[in-house]
């Protein structure tokens, strides 16, 4: 078979092979990541005659190729983390077809905006599966001027991607064109007959730009490619991995989703994982994310000694004990997430994946997965967990490059012969300069100046109000002295004495953990701007409760002195719990 560069094919004849499945792609690819603006850029450059770099195909015809490889179709509809998997497609007995080995975000790109659509989150809303969050935008081309370059000086062409209604309110002032069409005008004729429907057939602009797009779709032979021919699948592979080393980085388990899908025997991989995913996204307010790559590294430190993401650790006999264990690994992962919830962490909290991956080792080798989240299980070990957890985000264990620290975790939980999480034993094993677990006074002393609402501030209040229920909505942070005493500038000076103005307007004092507490929600709105000592008396809260000295005043007059006995001896109990 001959392999090598081919006669050039127009984007049009491109489209419709896409359609038709004569292009599929083979599992090894990686999911599209290009954005909307990725995809407006490409089509401006086909506009401006820019190259847009040759493609490569590989000819498949070799039923067992067919067979024992999973191939899939192009994705059209995208929707961020909702739509973002290509449909799989059963090629053991469809007639010969090529997969693309390199190209597939150009050409999903293509395909996307000639004949899909693309939907992605709005500023400032959750990740929920409707269109009020994520609206669905096709891609449109402005008719009536080019991009303003006092505002995009990158682009020349105007291609949108807007909704319908975006489209329909714009249309109002400009002629936008649904890019789609396109497809249908296939002549000049066609082309000539819309402009002067939209009675633009005088505009030079509006009718040089769309007998460009014409040309650029239905005329110009613009995709260039390289096929290979030869049906040899470790030789492509080897392609694969070169041809695909720059532009938008491959991970490593989308390379390897192709090989446990073709060893999975009676599960499949790339749905299972999925599946995953989508389940963890269920805990949590904000959900949790996880990733496959995150999934492939828990099974490594699981069962492979050499946890680097390489090929040579994602052998047949490796991805064959995933596959055995997978029900078991699966459940171990979702219980780890239901349990960091149950402690009060969330997808903004967890600040470190990774740091999941020790929690999922242990609840797997100690049969926890069915355990550890019943109401009865050790809040004792629960604890120990979350106190792990913090100080592991605090003292940033898991920033960087963590496959070591991933590797001597898991050595101390092999070697721990106790039945508990082993937290002593972990954070002893961290005492170098760039990784440690101390907790030394002028660290303390930065992080009760945490400001509210922060994630500093959440770990440490976490620390100080372990009892308290953390699946409760209703917790909020509030301020032990009440905020009104220094953002208003009459009733400081008429509540705090004149030497210590400065110390109480400074935010590292009133607005952060050192006059922090946490409270469930009816507490902390009957509490509202009552002064501090009024409030304790009535609940009878204890000087103790609050960390704070029996003999210390509450009174805002007092606040300097409340402040620094207070950080004395919240930095006094966080160094116990080294002890």
């Amino acid at each position: 078979m001959a392999n090598g560069f081919k006669q050039p094919i127009t984007i049009k004849e491109a489209i419709d092979k896409v359609y038709n499945r004569d292009y599929l792609l083979p599992a090894i690819q990686r999911k599209f990541t290009w954005s909307s603006d990725q995809i407006e850029m490409l089509f401006d450059s086909i506009m401006r005659d820019y190259p847009i770099s040759s493609f490569m195909f590989w000819k498949v015809s070799d039923e067992a190729i067919k067979k024992n490889y999973k191939f899939y179709q192009f994705l059209d509809s995208y929707r961020e983390f909702f739509a973002e998997d290509n449909l799989d497609i059963d090629t053991t007995a469809v007639k010969d077809f090529e997969a693309v080995i390199d190209g597939q975000q150009r050409l999903t790109s293509l395909y996307i905006g000639l004949r899909g659509s693309y939907a992605y989150r709005l500023p400032r809303k959750w990740l929920k599966d409707t269109e009020e969050n994520i609206p669905t935008r096709r891609l449109y081309l402005n008719l009536s001027n080019p991009v303003n370059q006092e505002y995009d000086n990158q682009k020349y062409y105007d291609f949108r991607f807007l909704t319908d209604a975006e489209a329909k309110t714009m249309q109002k002032k400009e002629c936008w064109f649904l890019v789609r069409d396109i497809l249908n005008l296939d002549d000049l004729k066609k082309i000539n007959r819309y402009l002067n429907e939209k009675s633009l057939a005088d505009n030079d602009y509006s009718s040089d730009t769309l007998i460009t797009l014409y040309n650029q779709i239905h005329q110009n032979n613009l995709i260039n490619y390289y096929l290979q021919e030869e049906q040899d699948s470790d030789k492509v592979l080897e392609i694969f991995i070169r041809t695909n080393s720059g532009g938008t980085p491959l991970t490593f388990s989308d390379l390897l989703m192709s090989i446990s899908s073709a060893n999975w025997k009676l599960i499949d991989a790339r749905k299972e994982i999925k599946d995953l995913i989508d389940k963890v996204y269920e805990i949590g307010k904000p959900s949790f994310i996880i990733s496959k790559d995150f999934i492939l590294k828990t099974c490594l430190v699981l069962f492979v000694e050499n946890i680097k993401f390489q090929l040579k650790n994602f052998t047949q006999e490796n991805v064959k004990i995933f596959e055995s264990n997978w029900d078991r690994v699966k459940n171990s992962i979702i219980a780890a997430f239901t349990l960091f919830e149950k402690l009060g962490f969330n997808d903004k909290t967890f600040r470190a994946k990774n740091a999941a991956i020790p929690i999922i080792y242990y609840i797997y080798y100690n049969n926890l997965e069915t355990k550890i989240n019943k109401p009865l299980y050790d809040n004792d070990d629960k604890q120990a967990i979350a106190q792990w957890l913090i100080l592991s985000f605090v003292k940033s264990i898991f920033g960087g490059q963590t496959d070591s620290v991933l590797s001597t975790m898991r050595t101390v939980l092999r070697e721990t012969t106790s039945t508990k999480f082993p937290t002593e034993e972990l954070m002893s094993k961290f005492n170098n300069e760039t990784r440690n677990y101390k907790l030394d006074d002028e660290f303390l002393n930065g992080l009760l100046e945490s400001q509210k609402d922060s994630n500093e501030a959440f770990y440490v209040l976490r620390l100080l109000y372990q009892d308290l229920n953390y699946l409760d909505p209703n917790l909020h942070q509030d301020h032990l002295h009440p905020k009104t005493n220094f953002i208003d500038e009459t009733k400081l000076q008429k509540n705090i004495p004149q030497l210590d103005w400065d110390f109480a307007k400074d935010p590292k004092n009133w607005n952060s953990v050192s006059n922090l507490q946490l409270l469930v929600w009816q507490i902390n709105e009957s509490k509202n701007a009552t002064p501090l000592s009024e409030w304790a008396k009535k609940h009878n809260i204890s000087n103790k409760s609050m960390y704070i000295s029996n003999n210390t005043s509450l009174d805002i007059k007092d606040f300097k002195e409340f402040i620094i006995d207070r950080r004395k001896n919240i930095i006094k109990f966080l160094k116990d719990l080294m002890i």
